[in-house]
C-alpha cells in the first residue's frame, strides 16, 4: 500500500514540475512568423505572457531583423537607439520579468508597415488556470481570450514540496 502511495505521489509531483516549465512563443505562429504578412497584434492579444516564457523570431535574415526597443522607439519606429539587435533569423528572447517589451523590425520601412510588437508580461502567480481559460490573467471586464497554442499552467515549489511530503508520511 505505502509503495503504491509513493508511486502515485511521484506521477503528480512530476505531473505538478511538468506543469511549471515555461513556454516557448513562436512568433507569429500557427499561420505566420516574423514578416509583413502577420497582425502582431492580434497575435500577442490571444497569448498570455509570464516571466521565464520565451519568444522566438524566425525570419530570413537577408529581409528582417529583430530591434527590442524602448516604448518612445516603438511608437516612432526609431531605430536609432536599439536596448538589443537580434539577426540571426532564428533569435530566443527570454521574458526574464513582468513589465512591456517592445520589438521592430529595423529594415527600413518594415515597422511603420505593422513589424512591431508589444509583448505584455504579467506576473506568473495571477493565475492558476491554463492561458487562454475563461478568466485566466484576464481583467475581470476582458472577454476570455482564445486558446494559444502554448498554453501552460503554473504551479509553485511549495505543491510539489507537500506532494513529497504527504508520500514520505504516509510510507
Amino acid at each position: 500500500m505505502a509503495t503504491k502511495l509513493i508511486a502515485v505521489a511521484a506521477v503528480m509531483a512530476v505531473a505538478l514540475f511538468g506543469a511549471a516549465s515555461a513556454a516557448t512563443y513562436n512568433v507569429g505562429e500557427p499561420s505566420g512568423s516574423w514578416d509583413l504578412r502577420t497582425n502582431y497584434g492580434d497575435w500577442a492579444a490571444s497569448k498570455r505572457f509570464h516571466p521565464g516564457d520565451q519568444l522566438v523570431f524566425k525570419y530570413s535574415p537577408q529581409n528582417h531583423d529583430v530591434l527590442e526597443v524602448s516604448k518612445a522607439d516603438y511608437d516612432s519606429c526609431s531605430t536609432a537607439s536599439p536596448i538589443a539587435n537580434h539577426n540571426s533569423g532564428n533569435d530566443a528572447v527570454a521574458l526574464t520579468s513582468a513589465g512591456t517589451r517592445y520589438f521592430i523590425c529595423g529594415f527600413t520601412g518594415h515597422c511603420a508597415g505593422g513589424m512591431k510588437l508589444q509583448v505584455d508580461v504579467v506576473p506568473s502567480a495571477t493565475s492558476l488556470a491554463p492561458a487562454g481559460a475563461p478568466g485566466a490573467n484576464a481583467p475581470a471586464a476582458s472577454p476570455p481570450s482564445p486558446v494559444s497554442a502554448a498554453t501552460k499552467a503554473t504551479a509553485t515549489g511549495f505543491a510539489l514540496a507537500g506532494v513529497l511530503l504527504a508520500a514520505s508520511l504516509m510510507a
